[in-house]
């Protein structure tokens, strides 16, 4: 066998395992098997499918044809399960989206660890109505209220469990009521109406369900379930917001089974992407797109990944347009 022959069978076999990788995420993100391995790896399927671009690469270089087929496929399944979120409009969204536009912002505090000051200069600079934190501690509390965050978002119902990042809170331009934290939840995923001057306040959901990659896959899908039902009872609300950490992304099943009865992703109305938001504090680019928002009713009509300085995640700003009952 000569040097060409070997050079091209190894680079057969490097691209068809590159497909196989594609192709078992693509897989994985179809089905809900609540298994800790098949949930991370549709968590992947992204960058998996990247995998397999690359695999097609080398065997279109190698003249491995059947390798290159087999990635190809593997590229144009991944392009029909993700390129929605690049093309705006293909979510669903209400076209009696005509009222007052609302501006929310969604970070991850990492365990309270995020600059305060640096946080509250951003809702200022950016004019931001709504905040909503995950991983919020008493001193992460005390840090934003003595950074400003309180005159300018003045309306607060914030959740702290100490140092262990299992608390939650929402900042609000406008006045909340009939706040509640929702049952069953490891950490404090939270629910508020906002008063913003309709004739429906706006049902707000605060989230943060239990990551699969450090609990068992059934609490991490029991969560999201629901979520889920939490969602549906309020769907016959006007405008429903629900932004967090949903510790799951769009490549992933049991995160797609929440966006119907009207609710829509964020990034497939504006045609936004992937977004993804973590991890933030390697040397490598965010990977996984889990910091999110959802609208029913109300239509997001721009999404913008931004910096959260000492997180581990990059928030979200999202631009939404709600629904004005009073003018139909």
């Amino acid at each position: 066998m000569t040097s060409s022959e070997i050079y091209r069978r190894s680079a057969g076999v490097f691209a068809a395992a590159c497909g196989l990788l594609g192709a078992a995420a693509l897989l994985a993100s179809l089905v809900t098997v609540e298994v800790r391995f098949v949930v991370l790896l549709a968590g992947w399927t992204p960058v998996l499918i990247g995998t397999a671009l690359l695999g097609a690469v080398v065997a279109t270089i190698a003249r491995q044809w059947a390798a290159q087929c087999g990635c190809l496929v593997v590229c144009a399944l991944g392009a029909w399960l993700l390129g929605p979120l690049y093309v705006a409009g293909t979510g669903a969204g209400s076209p009696d989206a005509d009222g007052p536009p609302l501006r929310v912002l969604q970070a991850n505090v990492k365990l309270g660890q995020a600059d305060p000051d640096l946080l509250t200069d951003l809702v200022r600079d950016r004019d931001v109505d709504v905040l909503t934190v995950q991983e919020l501690t008493d001193e992460a509390v005390d840090g934003l209220g003595a950074a400003g965050l309180d005159d300018l978002l003045p309306h607060r119902f914030a959740i702290s469990y100490g140092p262990n990042g299992l608390g939650g809170g929402i900042y609000s331009r406008y006045p909340l009521s009939n706040t509640r934290v929702l049952d069953g939840y490891l950490s404090a995923n939270l629910a508020a109406d906002l008063d913003v001057g309709l004739r429906e306040p706006v049902t707000l959901f605060a989230v943060h369900p239990a990551p699969a990659y450090l609990f068992p896959a059934p609490m991490w899908a029991g969560e999201l379930r629901d979520l889920g039902a939490e969602f549906a009872n309020a769907a016959e609300r006007d405008n429903v917001i629900a932004s967090g950490d949903f510790n799951a992304s769009y490549s992933q099943r049991q995160y797609r089974a929440l966006l119907t009865a009207g609710y829509a992703d964020a990034a497939d109305q504006v045609g936004a992407g992937l977004v993804p938001t973590m991890p933030a504090h390697r040397w490598y680019p965010a990977l996984v797109g889990i910091d999110r928002v959802i609208t029913k009713g109300a239509v997001a009509t721009g999404l913008e990944r931004v910096s959260i300085a000492g997180s581990d995640h990059h928030g979200v700003i999202a631009d939404i347009r709600l629904v004005d009952d009073a003018a139909r």
